[in-house]
């Protein structure tokens, strides 16, 4: 059984959709009940069958409030079984830069992006130490690693990085594995809003990215199920950046710094 919370946003769909056709069940988590209710007739329009989507439990559950939460993944898990794998998807920013973010903006993006994901894994570490199995996957960001604006979110994309490595050295012992995933740029809704003041802003970053281009939500959905998979057995702690290339180095400056071209 897969975990994944933030399910109906942009990569939750993906990595809901690649679960389900991987063949596992799935516990689909998200606030919004609405978006919920309607995941299982998106994920539909994209591919996932009649039989893949039986597999689907949705659950509305808030990952800001932890002891709601342990209690609604356990009344699950009563129901559909026990989970092998977490995905902690759920992320948000509020305060795009220092001056514009507010006391409460910080406390909001922290609650949301570190707290919540640390209460994801205590409503699943428990069991999963007592079955000396398990598999936690935590999604960051390039934000983790580089100023980049944003910068609540991005103190606990950075904090998650350290959890992260403390989940792995600690739970090894008990056959748990722990790896966060960073990803760079994804066309998701959640950038709609940047392209609404400025609808060049895609192919403005291009030049940014080594590779020219930027994950899409399977990408990073291709990431998570390689982290979550036996072929990662020996993989743990590890912060992987799904960037094109971001966090490689920026072309751009390098030709100004050397006075090459490249």
């Amino acid at each position: 059984m897969t975990l994944v919370t933030g399910a109906a946003g942009g990569i939750g769909q993906a990595l809901c959709r690649r679960v389900l056709q991987a063949g596992d069940r799935l516990i689909a988590l998200d606030h919004d009940s609405g978006a919920l209710e309607g995941l299982a007739a998106v994920l539909a329009g994209q591919g996932v069958s009649a039989d893949d989507l039986a597999r689907l439990h949705p659950l509305v559950a808030d990952v800001t409030d932890c002891a709601g939460l342990c209690d609604k993944v356990a009344t699950a898990v009563a129901a559909v079984g026990p989970v092998d794998v977490l995905v902690s998807n759920v992320g948000a920013a509020r305060g795009p830069t220092v001056r514009k973010t507010t006391p409460q903006d910080w406390q909001a993006d922290i609650q949301l992006n570190l707290n919540g994901a640390f209460h994801c894994v205590e409503a699943v570490r428990h069991a999963m130490v007592e079955r000396r199995s398990g598999q936690l996957v935590l999604i960051g960001s390039v934000n983790a690693l580089t100023t980049l604006g944003h910068p609540a979110y991005s103190a606990a994309k950075a904090a998650l990085v350290s959890y992260t490595r403390s989940l792995a050295m600690e739970l090894g012992a008990y056959g748990i594995r722990a790896n966060i995933v960073l990803p760079g740029t994804v066309k998701t809704p959640a950038w709609q809003a940047r392209a609404d003041k400025n609808p060049q802003v895609f192919e403005q970053l291009k030049k940014w990215y080594p590779l020219g281009d930027f994950a899409t939500p399977d990408d990073v959905a291709d990431a998570v199920l390689f982290l979550a998979s036996p072929a990662a057995r020996v993989i743990t702690g590890v912060a992987l950046p799904v960037d094109a290339g971001l966090m490689a180095g920026i072309l751009p400056m390098a030709r100004e710094i050397t006075v090459e071209d490249y």
